[in-house]
């Protein structure tokens, strides 16, 4: 049916209800046709519009900004920061600018303290004197506010848009300068201060798995990383993933993977940061290996740059330093390739990709930063992407306290079964 804010065509005005059925469909054509035609012309007018006055079109951009669930996003209120936060909803940059703001203005105040104040006396007296014909208009002027405060007028009432929380984009870049004290002294080895090692990894797989395969896809992922096969045959070690921590740490391994399974197919990751832990347990979902993606291309041995997106909470920072100690701080540019983990909505999506840079083509756009504009600098230059696998996506599901004999005994973090929709961990 046509929209009431259109001007329908005479087609479209045609009765509605028709006994017989096979009316009743090209009745139903008609009308849908008709429909579709003035919705185009109304786009195309638009279009013609926008073109001699691009103001217009920015204008209509800024209105119609859809109203996804990261714009909704809500926050935790704490009062005070201390605590490192581990398990509350926190975006870490907006608490460190507002404590800067609140010492700016402590600054500002404490200067206009100490400035001398002439006069005073007779201010003072002044005050007095007019206290209490001020009184009386004071009350009426605060009652007219209140009334004013709790029904504002209609031009100055926020549309759905501007009442979402969160304005700011979902592909924001992770600072990890602004870790909390608290959350850094509960977990030292992750946040520490000496120079970083190299990372060396142990991959291994779950008892009696399959996935020999995956785990040696695994290794080519994470530089510097060797696969164990681990078995319980009857003649083998079944040994737990504590006593292999042991091993590793003794051979001066910084890490140990295991490789969970579930019908032949990865269903999880356990990364055990050694020598004393914590132990983070992840869900496995989509694993799509390199060879399945349309127009991939071959990883070579070169180690990659790391890029860590979205990562806001406490609780994010902390799996972002995770991510951040598997991988060598030092990457080779001349191999080009990049492995991204992009956090959206607690979903980590693990992608590798290999760059390069061209020239632009008359057809392309511009690169476009998160603000929606044009990033200066980089006018005529673009970036190809071929994707190198392995795809997947990663969900945290619990923290461990140190290398358990048990896994879940005793946690930092355990996710829970949130109601709102809105509130998200990392």
């Amino acid at each position: 049916m046509a929209s009431k804010k259109l001007n329908s065509s005479p087609k479209a005005t045609l009765p509605f209800k028709v006994s017989n059925k096979d009316k009743r469909q090209k009745l139903h054509i008609t009308r849908k046709k008709a429909h579709d035609s003035i919705r185009r012309e109304e786009r195309l007018r638009r279009r013609r519009e926008e073109d001699k006055n691009p103001f217009l079109r920015e204008e209509r951009l800024k209105k119609n900004v859809p109203l996804t669930l990261e714009r909704k996003r809500i926050w935790d209120e704490i009062e005070d920061d201390s605590a490192d936060g581990l398990g509350q909803s926190v975006d870490v940059e907006q608490l460190k600018r507002q404590k800067t703001d609140q010492y700016a203005i402590i600054h500002k105040e404490s200067e206009t303290m100490q400035q001398p104040n002439e006069d005073t006396g007779s201010i003072d007296a002044e005050d007095d004197k007019d206290s209490m014909i001020d009184s009386t208009v004071d009350s009426t002027d605060d009652e007219h506010e209140s009334d004013e405060s709790l029904n504002p007028p209609r031009e100055l009432q926020k549309t759905a848009t501007e009442r979402a929380t969160s304005p700011a984009q979902s592909t924001t870049g992770t600072n990890l300068d602004l870790t909390p004290e608290a959350l850094a002294e509960r977990f030292p080895t992750l946040f520490s201060t000496e120079a970083p090692h190299t990372p060396k990894i142990l991959i291994t797989t779950s008892l009696n798995s399959n996935l020999h395969h995956e785990a040696q896809i695994l290794t080519s992922l994470f530089p510097h990383s060797v696969y164990i096969p681990r078995s319980s045959h009857r003649y083998g070690h079944k040994f737990s993933v504590r006593k292999i921590s042991s091993f590793a740490s003794k051979r001066n391994y910084t890490a140990v993977i295991v490789l969970k399974e579930d019908q032949k197919r990865p269903t999880g990751l356990t990364f055990v940061h050694l020598p004393r832990g914590p132990t983070f347990h992840f869900s496995i979902n989509n694993w799509l290996e390199g060879k399945k993606v349309p127009g991939h291309g071959r990883p070579t041995i070169h180690t990659p740059e790391l890029i860590l997106n979205n990562f806001r909470t406490p609780l994010g920072l902390l799996t972002a330093h995770l991510f951040r100690a598997m991988f060598p701080h030092q990457p080779e540019l001349q191999g080009r390739q990049v492995v991204t983990l992009h956090n959206q909505r607690d979903y980590i999506f693990v992608r590798r990709h290999r760059y390069i840079f061209r020239e632009k083509r008359a057809t392309e756009k511009s690169v476009i930063g998160p603000d929606g504009k044009e990033v200066k600098g980089v006018e005529g230059i673009r970036a190809g992407l071929q994707e190198l696998g392995p795809r997947f996506t990663l969900k945290l599901r619990r923290i461990d306290k140190g290398i358990q004999r048990e896994s879940g005994q005793e946690w930092e973090w355990k996710g829970k079964m949130e109601k709102q929709r809105t509130k998200f961990q990392l």
